[in-house]
């Protein structure tokens, strides 16, 4: 587990509380995150990835957004993912950017919104995805 940059305290209790491998990875000016394992929801081609979150600059008080996936995953039944693509290179392997963002009603709260809640809205992106697009 590499640890290449400070998070903040609740932050790393959070990702200590998942039980996964996680990283620090500080790529030119980049800082990422890399949540090991993660399970994905049935529906996936893949049972399990790496999560990859970008912390922006100003990250807590400004806002994280999309994630990004490794190795880049497909759905079962063939229906394509809109707004997913190939499209980062992170510690040398292939992220699969998913481009998805906080709803409009639920903008990011500074001292409120953190890492955690980030991964709230990520696992509920890949729930809805079939929920948005079911199967034929």
């Amino acid at each position: 587990m590499r640890r290449e940059f400070q998070l903040p305290n609740e932050d790393v209790r959070f990702l200590d509380s998942l039980g996964l491998p996680w990283d620090t990875i500080l790529q030119g000016s980049e800082r990422w995150v890399l949540i090991c394992e993660h399970p994905l929801p049935d529906g996936y081609n893949i049972k399990k990835v790496t999560v990859g979150v970008l912390i922006s600059g100003g990250y807590p008080e400004a806002q994280l957004d999309m994630f990004f996936l490794h190795p880049a995953v497909s759905r079962t039944d063939g229906v394509p993912i809109p707004a997913s693509e190939i499209q980062q290179v992170v510690d040398g392997k292939t992220f699969q950017r998913w481009s998805r963002h906080r709803p409009g009603d639920e903008p990011w709260r500074p001292g409120v919104d953190n890492l955690e809640t980030h991964l709230v809205l990520t696992r509920d992106a890949l729930d809805d995805e079939f929920i948005k697009r079911p199967s034929p």
